[in-house]
């Protein structure tokens, strides 16, 4: 199964490629998935497998909502009650997992998220 796992983080990078080397790391039961030291895209398994979802912002959330791409979302218990929040990643469209080349507008999308979240971090 770990096998697997990692195999699926490698065909994601694959995927990834048009925007930059991608490097794969484990983190929180899944995968981060950066491209010169940002991160673009993580998966996880939110309940219906290990899916890929790439960052996005306010700038361009309406081409993933467009596509019919899902918000990624996670459930916490705070002060004992559940709590619903979503995350600025979106799940891949279906057709962009086929290739490299049918995903290079969605990870460069991604990859603009990530460098303007990057651009708006206050530095210390």
């Amino acid at each position: 199964m770990a096998k697997a796992r990692t195999e699926f983080a490698q065909y994601c990078c694959e995927l990834l490629a048009s925007v930059g080397p991608c490097v794969a790391k484990r983190m929180f039961g899944g995968f981060g998935l950066s491209t010169d030291g940002l991160t673009i895209a993580i998966i996880a398994n939110l309940g219906s497998g290990e899916k890929l979802w790439l960052k996005a912002n306010d700038n361009n959330r309406h081409q993933w909502e467009a596509a019919g791409c899902e918000r990624f979302t996670y459930h916490s218990t705070k002060d004992g009650k559940s709590v619903s929040r979503g995350m600025n990643y979106y799940s891949a469209p279906e057709e962009a997992m086929d290739s490299a080349h049918a995903m290079a507008t969605w990870a460069s999308l991604a990859f603009q998220a990530a460098l303007y979240a990057k651009a708006r971090k206050p530095r210390p």
